[in-house]
């Protein structure tokens, strides 16, 4: 299934990816932000488990800000589990 999300506190201004029914992240792309790190985050989290992803980029910081393209990506992702009502990752963000 298809999700969009709107980060907040970041440079980048969108981002899109799939989540299969096996909860698996595809089509990644993040709009916005430093190039060469969207780029990086999103092939990064190419095929992986969004619960992976989630635990992995959670809390993530960008230099003063409390947030960070990644963990705005695992914000991302979170909403859209709770969107299909996958609530097996910790509800932590």
């Amino acid at each position: 299934m298809k999700y969009s999300y709107e980060p907040q506190g970041v440079c980048s201004f969108r981002m899109d990816f799939d989540i299969d029914g096996e909860g698996i992240v595809t089509n990644v792309k993040i709009t916005g932000g430093c190039p060469g790190n969207t780029q990086g985050v999103a092939r990064l989290a190419e095929g992986r488990k969004a619960d992976e992803l989630i635990s992995l980029l959670s809390g993530i910081r960008c230099g003063n800000k409390p947030t960070s393209c990644p963990d705005q990506l695992a914000r991302a992702l979170l909403s859209a589990q709770n969107k299909r009502g996958d609530f097996t990752s910790p509800q932590k963000l």
